[in-house]
């Protein structure tokens, strides 16, 4: 036998619960931002923990993290452009028109994720019809021009790319030659119908990967190589370290608090239950009779998201907020 642990790395603390080799459960709790005592909450309270107990083999690390949740609610995800068909700069920006208070004369959209757009000198009609060849002279001009003023992550959206990925996947492979460190192209991210909802998820996929991995990748370094790590997704479903991406990770801490509470009110004889997590940056509430409740097409933080997630009500209401 080995150590377990299964870590919830909230905005404000982080919580560890550790199940020893003989089977004991012990618990740590840390400020989830404290720079001056450790560089990784998750990573320390598992250090602190095998220290007290005279180390051992770690057989797994289960994490659950509102990081992402966190960068998208306080939009504090990367500098990202997007590009898209010629034509088309401003569709995702128009969205579905939809008017969530409908006799508000005075409407307010939420913040772009994205910072800039450029559009591609390209169109492949439903039909899969080379409407307007893919001029990559131009591309490649555009995409060098926003990497010289500092974007690094870009996501491609192209008219009907879910299913025609030709020009989509040219363009994604000229932006990683130019040095993007962060390319999410729609048919790779999202290869669904309907313009707006993959682009929005590709947008999201490309603004909060790369402060993702650059979270995972430290928590990956302060355990070591040899350390089994995995994380939950928006729905419900562990992956391991490397696979987890940005449109998966909106919901990561909310959906194992769901998956932990209908586990203890099940064996507390309850099948019916409402979810309430008041976090130190975010409020979560979630409904649950009998299966787990979920949704395709979710709207976080004012942001489209087309990604199998938790049926989860998030607000930027905490009680640090």
């Amino acid at each position: 036998m080995a150590w377990e642990f299964w870590i919830d790395r909230g905005g404000t603390f982080t919580d560890v619960v550790a199940r020893a080799p003989d089977g004991r459960l012990l618990v740590e709790k840390l400020l989830s931002e404290n720079p001056e005592q450790y560089r990784d909450a998750a990573a320390e309270a598992v250090r602190r923990i095998l220290a007290a107990e005279g180390g051992g083999a770690i057989a797994a690390v289960k994490m659950g993290t509102t990081v992402a949740t966190n960068a998208l609610l306080e939009r504090k995800g990367a500098r990202t452009l997007l590009a898209v068909t010629a034509g088309h700069a401003d569709a995702l920006r128009i969205g579905y028109q939809a008017r969530p208070r409908l006799f508000d004369r005075h409407i307010v959209l939420p913040d772009a994720l994205y910072e800039r757009v450029i559009e591609i000198d390209e169109r492949v009609g439903a039909d899969g019809e080379v409407v307007r060849p893919l001029d990559l002279v131009s591309a490649r001009r555009r995409l060098q021009t926003a990497y010289d003023d500092g974007f690094r992550a870009v996501a491609v959206v192209f008219l009907h790319g879910y299913r025609f990925t030709e020009h989509e996947a040219a363009v994604a492979a000229l932006a990683r030659d130019i040095g993007y460190t962060q390319v999410s192209a729609s048919h790779e991210v999202s290869p669904l119908i309907r313009f707006v909802g993959r682009g929005d998820t590709t947008v999201a996929d490309a603004y909060l990967s790369p402060i993702l991995r650059r979270y995972v990748d430290e928590v990956q370094a302060e355990l070591g190589a040899e350390a089994p790590l995995l994380f939950m997704q928006s729905n419900g479903g562990l992956t391991r370290a490397e696979r987890f991406r940005g449109k998966d990770a909106v919901l990561s801490g909310p959906a194992g608090g769901v998956v932990g509470m209908v586990k203890t009110a099940e064996e507390a004889g309850f099948a019916k239950l409402i979810g309430f997590d008041m976090g130190g940056t975010s409020t979560d509430v979630a409904h649950y009779a009998g299966t787990y409740e979920r949704a395709y097409e979710t709207l976080v933080a004012g942001v489209r998201m087309r990604a199998p997630m938790m049926a989860i009500h998030t607000v930027a209401a905490g009680g640090g907020s």
